[in-house]
């Protein structure tokens, strides 16, 4: 039986870096899948990697179509923003494992769709002055920074990833991101104990 892992953490946790570390390397076997949202690109992104980028067309056809697992709304500074998980042509979570980013409200909703023994969830923690450096330092290199839709972000991802919200969902394991690479072989070995695979 094939394991989705979700990803998740905070903004600025490091959780896409994470998220694209682990999925190239070999000895994981890890098939992504690429969440879709509303949202505009930012500079640095490619479609079809960290997201697929789309109109509210096209969500709504995806949505009618009944191939939406889970969808988010956010009420943003700059207007609505959607993030949601397509159920795309060619998964296989019988036989692959699949990596994907979330929030923990994503994370819960793939869970019930797939059930809790097929999906585990990765949480990535990073102590908040360090999180908000990152997230100071990535939004001045936009073309045009949104300072206060980062702030807004930051002060949700408090209530959004509180210990009680991550206990009521069953999230206990807990990855504290100070090193990049110590975090990468954390989460591997761990992975590698959840689908029985050996470390090489």
């Amino acid at each position: 039986m094939g394991k989705i892992f979700c990803i998740m953490g905070k903004s600025s946790s490091g959780k896409d870096t994470l998220y694209q570390r682990l999925l190239q390397r070999e000895d994981l076997h890890l098939e992504r899948i690429v969440s879709y949202t509303t949202r505009p690109i930012r500079a640095g992104e490619t479609d079809g990697l960290e997201y697929h980028f789309c109109s509210c067309a096209e969500r709504d056809r995806l949505l009618a179509a009944g191939r939406v697992i889970e969808i988010r709304s956010y009420h943003t500074c700059h207007g609505q923003w959607d993030y949601f998980t397509v159920e795309d042509e060619g998964l296989d979570p019988e036989h692959r494992d699949y990596l994907i980013i979330g929030t923990l409200e994503s994370y819960e909703k793939i869970r019930d769709h797939f059930t809790s023994r097929r999906v585990v969830p990765i949480y990535i923690e990073v102590e908040d002055g360090l999180r908000l450096q990152r997230a100071l330092s990535r939004e001045m290199r936009q073309k045009e920074p949104k300072y206060e839709e980062m702030c807004r972000r930051f002060l949700a991802d408090a209530a959004d990833f509180s210990k009680e919200r991550l206990r009521e969902a069953g999230v206990t394991k807990i990855f504290y991101n100070r090193r990049i690479e110590e975090t990468e072989d954390e989460i591997a070995s761990f992975i590698m104990e959840q689908t029985g695979r050996k470390k090489v």
